[in-house]
């Protein structure tokens, strides 16, 4: 198991109740995450935009991460300008049933990404995007968003913005484990940062952000230095063969979307749980459950 790598202690017993019936499995909500991504100086590997979650969060704490949360109600309103491949198009590559699904997986990519970073894919044509986002009143309405006081759609019109969901490109889509208190079925995108934007840690849930490196952020795991869940180590060892920006968004066509979901097993006595295709992630819990501490 690598060191970053944290399991809680309570997974085992969850884990064997689910595998009973005792424990029914949360319906999970869906989600989207973005890799903000900027080409490093003198030719250096990109580096990727990452947060780190407060502690005290019930989910993911003490985890870097990118910005991203769930989708809203309202991320599929028709009023929201769009630019860039057709929403038939984008629920193919996402592997949803709709074009209203499609485009609210999107918007909240793209939404979030503003709340969590203060930086927006959007501009006021289909090929432009805005260079400058700070200032009372771009941050009372970020506000808004983030109190759920105004709809993504609403705020693109009155700002007379189009989402620029050619700015975004699809990476990865992973589901939370079934034995989990909290579930999400995310997707993950790789976007540039727009020029002359700067990301800032808008987020009240992190409480401190970084640009890395892929290579830098996996060897940071791997030596227990930076906390990470499957996912998002997985998503950067995937970055970490392109050497810029442009490549990234071009490799993001060969991806797999199809979900990733941890399945379990009983073996020897014990547990082992596992991410398919993901064998790194791989771990053995003990044959009783566990009552503190982590699990190893």
């Amino acid at each position: 198991m690598s060191q970053g790598q944290w399991y809680p202690p309570e997974w085992p017993e969850r884990i064997r109740a689910l595998a009973t019936g005792e424990l029914t499995a949360v319906v999970p909500r869906r989600a989207a995450t973005v890799m903000l991504l900027r080409d490093g100086a003198a030719g250096a590997a990109p580096d990727v935009h990452m947060l780190r979650r407060r502690t005290s969060m019930e989910f993911a704490g003490g985890m870097y991460a990118y910005p991203g949360g769930g989708v809203d109600a309202r991320d599929d309103d028709r009023l929201v300008a769009w630019a860039g491949p057709p929403l038939k198009e984008w629920a193919a590559r996402l592997g949803v049933g709709t074009e209203e699904e499609a485009q609210a997986i999107v918007c909240a990519a793209v939404r979030e990404t503003y709340e969590e970073a203060g930086v927006l894919l959007a501009g006021p044509g289909a090929d432009t995007v805005v260079g400058d986002t700070t200032g009372e009143t771009w941050e009372a309405d970020r506000a808004a968003l983030v109190a759920r006081d105004l709809s993504f759609a609403e705020f693109l019109r009155r700002r007379h913005l189009v989402l620029r969901s050619d700015l975004l490109a699809a990476w990865a889509r992973w589901v939370t484990p079934e034995f989990e208190p909290r579930r999400y079925d995310t997707w993950f995108f790789v976007a540039a940062l727009p020029e002359g934007q700067r990301t800032r840690n808008a987020s009240t849930e992190a409480d401190r952000t970084v640009w890395i490196t892929a290579a830098g952020a996996t060897a940071g795991f791997d030596a227990g230095e930076l906390l990470m869940l499957p996912p998002t180590v997985a998503s950067l060892r995937a970055l970490v063969p392109y050497g810029t920006v442009a490549g990234a968004l071009a490799g993001a066509e060969s991806q797999d979307l199809a979900p990733v979901l941890a399945v379990a097993r009983e073996e020897g006595g014990g547990l082992v749980l596992g991410w398919p295709g993901h064998d790194e992630f791989t771990i053995r819990l003990g044959a009783a459950p566990a009552s503190g501490g982590d699990p190893a």
